[in-house]
């Protein structure tokens, strides 16, 4: 089966109420099995526009990334998330 994957381009507006949106998004994280394979870090944009923050976040499947990204837990996060950042976000199948 492949994994799911959450893909993240942030620009983080309020850096520190940004940490509620993150302290908020573990509890989803955590249920669905969501594990971080990249969490912001230096990085080198060698074409196009970038955001300063980026996020790799691995699922078991897609289904699972899906779930997750749907449940009460995350849009209760989603809500922090969009009031102190802005974001491009998929979700992508992948190995």
């Amino acid at each position: 089966m492949a994994k799911g994957y959450w893909i993240g381009h942030i620009s983080v507006t309020d850096p520190e109420k940004y940490e509620e949106y993150k302290s908020a998004n573990a509890v989803a994280f955590s249920k669905y099995g969501g594990r971080f394979i990249v969490r912001a870090g230096n990085f080198k944009c060698v074409a196009g526009k970038a955001r300063e923050r980026h996020v790799v976040i691995e699922f078991d499947s897609y289904a699972k990334a899906i779930e997750c990204h749907d449940s009460p837990e995350y849009k209760a996060a989603s809500k922090l998330r969009d009031t102190y950042s802005e974001n491009d976000i998929i979700l992508i199948e992948g190995n």
